[in-house]
C-alpha cells in the first residue's frame, strides 16, 4: 500500500513538473491520469494473487486441490498465499487418505464377508453339514471381522486426538505376560517366552495404550513364525527408558519395507494375514508417550523394538 501511494504521488509531482509550462488545469488532468493508469497497475499485481486464490479455491470446492497460488512477495499477500499453499496440500493430502481408507477398508472388509457368506450359504444349500469345523471356519471369519473393527475404532480414536494417556505404575514382567496372553492368534506350535531384566522392573506409561503395542507386535511375530519356532519378549531399562524388543524366527522384514510397515493397511511382501492396521497403532500408541518404534537390524526373523522415556521421579 505504501509503494502504491508513494508511487501515484511521485508519478504525479513529475507530471506536473514536466507540465510546468502548460495551463493548470491540463497539467492536473494529466497527472491525475498517470496516477490513476500507475494506480491500477500497481494494483493489478498486487491483487493477482488473490484472484489466483479465488480460482483455486473454486477448484478446490470441486475437488482439484492441485491449484497453486504463486507468491512472488513477503508482504501479508505473499504470506497470505504461502498459508494457502500449505493448506491445499494438506486438504489434498487428506483426501487421498481418505479415498485411499476407503479403498482399503472395503477391500478388507470383502475378504470375510465374502468367506462368511459362502460358509452360511453352503450350510443353508445342504451342500456341507453345521459341524464343528465348519463352525470354527465361520468363527473364524467373524473374528477377523471384529478385529478389523476394532482396529478402525483405535485408529479412529488416535487420529481424532481424544485418546488421553492414563499413566501408572506396574511391574513390567507381569504386564507382559498378561499382554501375550491377549495375542488374538493362537500360539499353537509358537513358543513365547517373557522376559523382564531386572525381575523386578517396574515402568510408568498407560497400561492399555502399551498393551496395545505389545498385542500387535506379538500376534505379527507368532503370524510369521515357523511350527516349533520361538517367540522372544524381552524388556530391560536404562538412560531412563523402558526398552522392550519383540523378535521371532521368521523370514524378517527386508530393509526396503522397514519404514512403510508402520504405515496404515502395509503389509509387507512376507505377510500373514492381518488387517494391516496393527503396526500403524503399535506406532501411533508409542508416539503417544512420546516414545519410538523401530525394525531392528541384527540376528535371524524380525526383531522390533520399542522404547519409552521414563523419568527417575516417575518410576520411583
Amino acid at each position: 500500500m505504501g509503494l502504491l501511494v508513494g508511487g501515484a504521488i511521485t508519478l504525479a509531482a513529475f507530471t506536473f513538473w514536466i507540465g510546468a509550462s502548460w495551463q493548470f488545469r491540463y497539467a492536473l488532468l494529466a497527472a491525475l491520469a498517470t496516477s490513476l493508469i500507475l494506480t491500477q497497475f500497481l494494483a493489478h499485481g498486487m491483487t493477482s494473487p488473490l484472484r489466483q486464490m479465488t480460482a483455486a479455491a473454486r477448484a478446490m470446492a470441486r475437488g482439484d486441490y492441485s491449484r497453486r497460488v504463486r507468491a512472488t512477495s513477503r508482504d501479508e499477500i505473499g504470506q497470505l498465499a504461502t498459508a494457502f499453499n500449505q493448506m491445499a496440500a494438506d486438504l489434498g493430502a487428506e483426501d487421498e487418505y481418505r479415498r485411499g481408507l476407503i479403498a482399503n477398508v472395503s477391500h478388507e472388509l470383502r475378504t470375510p464377508i465374502t468367506a462368511l457368506h459362502a460358509v452360511l450359504e453352503n450350510v443353508v444349500d445342504g451342500v456341507v453339514e453345521p459341524d464343528t469345523e465348519t463352525m470354527r471356519v465361520a468363527l473364524a471369519q467373524t473374528e477377523r471381522l471384529g478385529e478389523l473393527v476394532a482396529n478402525l475404532l483405535d485408529l479412529s480414536r488416535v487420529e481424532s486426538g481424544v485418546i488421553a494417556l492414563q499413566l501408572k505404575s506396574f511391574r513390567v514382567a507381569e504386564f507382559l505376560g498378561d499382554a501375550v496372553t491377549h495375542a488374538s492368534v493362537s500360539t499353537d506350535g509358537v513358543d513365547v517366552v517373557v522376559s523382564a531384566t531386572p525381575v523386578d522392573l517396574a515402568a510408568v506409561a498407560d497400561p492399555a495404550r502399551l498393551r496395545q503395542v505389545v498385542v500387535n507386535l506379538v500376534d505379527n511375530a507368532i503370524r510369521h513364525s515357523p511350527t516349533g519356532g520361538r517367540v522372544s519378549v524381552l524388556a530391560s531399562s536404562g538412560d531412563s527408558q523402558l526398552r522392550i524388543e519383540v523378535a521371532d524366527e521368521g523370514p524378517g522384514i527386508p530393509a526396503a519395507e522397514r519404514e512403510r510397515v508402520f504405515e496404515r493397511f502395509t503389509r509387507g511382501a512376507t505377510s500373514a494375514g492381518g488387517t494391516g492396521l496393527g503396526l500403524a497403532i503399535a506406532r501411533w500408541a508409542v508416539e503417544l508417550h512420546g516414545g519410538t518404534i523401530q525394525v531392528m537390524d541384527g540376528g535371524t526373523g524380525c526383531r522390533i523394538g520399542v522404547t519409552i522415556p521414563q523419568s527417575k521421579e516417575q518410576v520411583a
